[in-house]
């Protein structure tokens, strides 16, 4: 790209910005590769409550402050063209003066960290049930996105690297895509999980193993229906014995029925009888 008289590369807007980094990504998806763009629709970047909260904890970051502002426009004007998340690491490519490449990698979590989160969050026999259909339930997500001992990485557990001439460790570019990161996670909580070299099924196992779950099954809300018993755990029950039967009612005790006394036969009066009683 030329420089003009004052050393300073020229003016390009958004939109050519835009339609340039879509031909290149559209080569780039010619040859194999998985494109993922963060598209932002409105001004809104994250709508789920744990979207939310990765913005929210990356805007507590005071040495992050002054760079996050710009960061915000390009993510929302579809600059972040590409964001892949994996065990560990980000890798994005955002479309600014040239296509640059950010990389960022987030430190595993601590074994005992995690431990602990796995215990918190088999405290609820519904959040066993939320993990086994694939989802995750508010009261997981809840206790996963808190602040400091959540599974949020630390600044100390991020590093950040951008291929632009920016001499800032918190450029633009990085600053958007890990905006974008908070916009991935409305539609894929699982890839805070990713991001941080845990395997979330570790939670279906704590739950299920808890001592304690037996006792709280009665504390878990309403009982499941028998059709979704069947559909989370992938068995059929019969309907002619999943229900429980009627206890027959006991037969009424039969009336004995007592024998009528027959009348004592009359007496006949004797004719003396008759006579002295006249």
């Amino acid at each position: 790209m030329s420089w003009n008289y004052y050393g300073f590369r020229p003016y390009v807007s958004v939109a050519e910005r835009r339609r340039k980094a879509e031909r290149e990504m559209a080569k780039l998806a010619k040859k194999g590769k998985a494109i993922r763009p963060v598209q932002i629709e409105g001004r809104t970047i994250a709508r789920s409550f744990w979207g939310k909260a990765w913005c929210d904890n990356l805007e507590s970051y005071m040495d992050y402050a002054n760079r996050l502002p710009r960061g915000r426009t390009y993510v929302r004007n579809g600059s972040v063209v590409h964001l892949d998340i994996r065990s560990g690491e980000i890798e994005a490519t955002v479309s600014g003066s040239e296509l640059y490449q950010v990389k960022i990698s987030i430190t595993p979590a601590a074994k005992a960290k995690w431990k602990r989160l796995c215990h918190e969050c088999s405290g609820a026999i519904g959040s066993l049930v939320e993990l086994l259909r694939g989802r995750f339930s508010d009261h997981v997500m809840g206790i996963i996105t808190r602040k400091e001992t959540g599974l949020f990485p630390a600044p100390a557990e991020i590093e950040l690297k951008c291929s632009c001439p920016d001499w800032a460790t918190m450029c633009k570019h990085v600053a958007a895509v890990l905006y974008g990161v908070g916009a991935r996670l409305d539609q894929s909580p699982e890839l805070l999980f990713t991001l941080r070299s845990v395997n979330h099924e570790e939670l279906i196992t704590q739950a299920a193993t808890a001592s304690d779950l037996a006792g709280k099954t009665t504390s878990a809300g309403p009982e499941l229906a028998e059709s979704e018993i069947g559909a989370v755990f992938g068995i059929e029950l019969d309907p002619q014995t999943a229900a429980t039967a009627p206890t027959p009612a006991a037969p009424a005790p039969a009336k004995v029925r007592r024998k009528a006394k027959k009348p004592a036969p009359r007496k006949r009066r004797t004719k003396a009888k008759r006579q002295k009683r006249l």
